[in-house]
């Protein structure tokens, strides 16, 4: 596993122990009888690097909360929540006593053994939004602590340039965007994004019941939409002057320089849009498009961020008490006041400031057309490599259904 820095937060609580000394040669008193030293703790915890700050403040106060109880030392290390299940599994026993990651991983780390079932459950369910404790469970157990709630993709716009009802329409968008001389973003090297075009089409991708293999229908030759009337769909709309194929940080440039204006994203980019486009920045479930002569609304995949306790953690209750602090009302409702992030937990989540969020209201409308990501590993090449081609308006000149058939292939490949 690659290196990752290290930042420690240590807070001293006083002992009590003392000592007298004098210049005569007096020897040094024992420690009073009666003091022993607190408990040491110590644990690393794994989190996204831009979460460190916020991270910082909450490992504070769970440290003056117990300071009376234990010496608590917690190291820092940033590590992608899109790959901890991979850094984690590749060295459990010398992993992170806590972590941070993607929803669609706890499956894996539960059946490799590096999660237990929750001990207080019913807690933690009652605390959370059902669609969080879902994504948190496999077969019903709970194996990991709820933590947001947000982890979907809609549509950003700038109101000095769209209408309300312009945005329910991708082939509007893209129109506007033409004329302003200016683009609407998405990024297509992301099958998470790509979903987007099959998801309300008919065409099926999921997972296996091994839990590791994919079935796919994206190359169906039948029915009302079939695989070749989503791809030239898409093949449309990447040739349009108005589209640019952006990943989330190019789209983010776009936006602060004016040259997007207009763009698929997620909450994580809500305070930097906001920032950079003020009064005028709108948001939105995403639009519809054009396929086979049919308005088809855009899908999205759904998911939540969940904390996890190692279960091979050398101080198991104290990663499950951080778990905890982390994800708890107050500091979940930090991390959507610092971070933008929008809140699992109930009580958070129905607070006016989370409700006033135009991000967080987009999400939610298009939580009608959303599905919990539930993918096996081997979807992600094969989709991001077709709509590559598709981007680009197919430069190979291959059929659609051939690059169709060969997408399903490697996505259903054991």
């Amino acid at each position: 596993m690659v290196s990752m820095n290290r930042n420690c937060f240590f807070l001293l609580p006083v002992v009590g122990a003392f000592f007298l000394t004098a210049a005569c040669g007096m020897q040094e008193l024992p420690e009073a009888e009666g003091k022993a030293e607190a408990h040491r703790v110590e644990l690393t915890i794994w989190g996204a690097e831009e979460d460190e700050a916020l991270l910082s403040e909450i490992f504070s106060s769970f440290q003056s909360h117990y300071a009376s109880e234990a010496d608590i030392r917690i190291t820092f290390e940033p590590q992608s929540e899109s790959s901890c299940k991979d850094a984690l599994l590749g060295n459990l026993e010398g992993g992170a006593d806590v972590f941070a990651f993607a929803d669609d991983q706890v499956a894996a780390l539960a059946a490799a053994g590096a999660l237990d079932p929750i001990e207080n459950g019913d807690e933690i369910r009652q605390a959370n939004l059902s669609t969080a404790v879902e994504a948190a469970s496999v077969d019903g157990a709970l194996y990991a602590y709820p933590l947001t709630a947000d982890n979907g993709y809609f549509l950003y716009y700038n109101k000095a340039y769209f209408s309300e009802e312009d945005v329910l329409s991708l082939e509007r968008i893209l129109e506007i965007a033409q004329e302003e001389e200016k683009e609407f973003s998405m990024d297509w090297s992301s099958a998470w994004y790509v979903y987007a075009f099959f998801g309300n089409t008919g065409l099926e991708v999921g997972l296996n019941e091994d839990g590791l293999t994919n079935y796919c229908t994206w190359n169906n030759t039948d029915g009302s939409i079939r695989g070749v009337d989503v791809a030239q769909a898409m093949l449309s709309v990447g040739t349009s002057p108005g589209f640019s194929n952006r990943t989330d940080e190019e789209f983010l440039k776009g936006v602060k320089d004016g040259t997007v204006i207009a763009g698929v994203s997620g909450v994580w980019n809500a305070l930097a849009v906001e920032e950079a486009w003020g009064k005028d920045a709108g948001a939105a479930r995403l639009p519809a498009y054009t396929c086979r002569g049919k308005q088809v609304p855009m899908a999205s995949f759904s998911g939540c961020k969940l904390i996890g306790v190692n279960a091979y953690s050398e101080e198991p209750e104290w990663a499950a008490r951080l778990a905890q602090w982390i994800t708890n009302e107050e500091n979940q409702s930090l991390r959507f006041e610092l971070r933008g992030q929008g809140p699992s937990n109930i009580q958070a989540a129905n607070s006016p400031q989370v409700q006033s969020s135009q991000a967080i209201a987009a999400l939610l409308a298009q939580s009608e057309f959303s599905q919990l990501q539930r993918i096996g590993g081997k979807f992600w090449d094969p989709v991001a490599e077709f709509a590559q081609s598709m981007a680009l308006g197919n430069p190979s000149g291959a059929s659609l259904q051939a690059q169709l058939d060969r997408l399903v292939e490697g996505v259903t490949a054991r």
